[in-house]
């Protein structure tokens, strides 16, 4: 654990992998909610950091974070949100090679894994799920498209992401859904949140 001062009131926790920092992340919520925590206005998970920022006795919790007993992630806890998903990108065949299976195979692999939201960035909405093992991590796009349809459902290296909207984009591309991942209207606004667990449905199972 490494920990950098950011400005006068935040500060940068760099964790090991992205396993510690959903850890960190996690225990830091649940201290947090039981009111153990020392004031901290946003609490900010990436791929191998959080950072934590409004934090008002930052030099306390920098002396008291790494004496920290954080357990690991443990698996369940919480609702599960599904989101529907027609397995029907133009990616499919390619990563159905890359994991040597068919292009049905796919979607049983991806449909039956749990993933997590490890944290949220890119664009609004759009949440990096982990739940894929390294066996079946995929490479960008050599060329990344210009235009990926919203609701598209990609991945890249072991990530899962699903675009919120139409943007450029170098994923590779195993699906579309109607579900809405981003709505000023709503509150909260995201569909997905850091911490939350998500499965993907097959369109033909939802309802079930």
């Amino acid at each position: 654990m490494r920990l950098l001062p950011v400005g006068e009131g935040a500060l940068l926790v760099e964790l090991g992998s992205g396993e510690e920092a959903g850890a960190l992340h996690a225990e830091l919520l649940r201290r947090r909610a039981e009111g153990t925590l020392p004031p901290v206005r946003e609490i900010v998970p990436a791929a191998r950091t959080v950072l934590l920022d409004g934090v008002e006795e930052p030099d306390r919790l920098a002396d008291e974070l790494p004496r920290w007993s954080v357990p690991p992630l443990a698996p369940g806890g919480g609702a599960v949100t599904e989101i529907p998903v027609r397995y029907d990108g133009p990616d499919l065949a390619e990563v159905a090679a890359l994991w040597k299976v068919s292009v049905a195979g796919v979607a049983a692999v991806h449909s039956a894994a749990e993933f997590r939201v490890a944290f949220c960035g890119f664009a609004p909405g759009f949440a990096y799920l982990t739940g894929l093992g390294e066996e079946f991590a995929v490479p960008r796009r050599v060329t990344p498209r210009t235009a990926v349809p919203a609701g598209s459902v990609a991945l890249a290296g072991t990530y899962t992401g699903v675009y919120p909207r139409s943007s450029p984009g170098g994923w590779q591309l195993i699906g579309t859904t109607d579900a809405v991942l981003w709505d000023p209207a709503r509150e909260p606004a995201s569909l997905l949140s850091p911490g939350a667990r998500v499965r993907f449905v097959p369109c033909a199972e939802a309802g079930r």
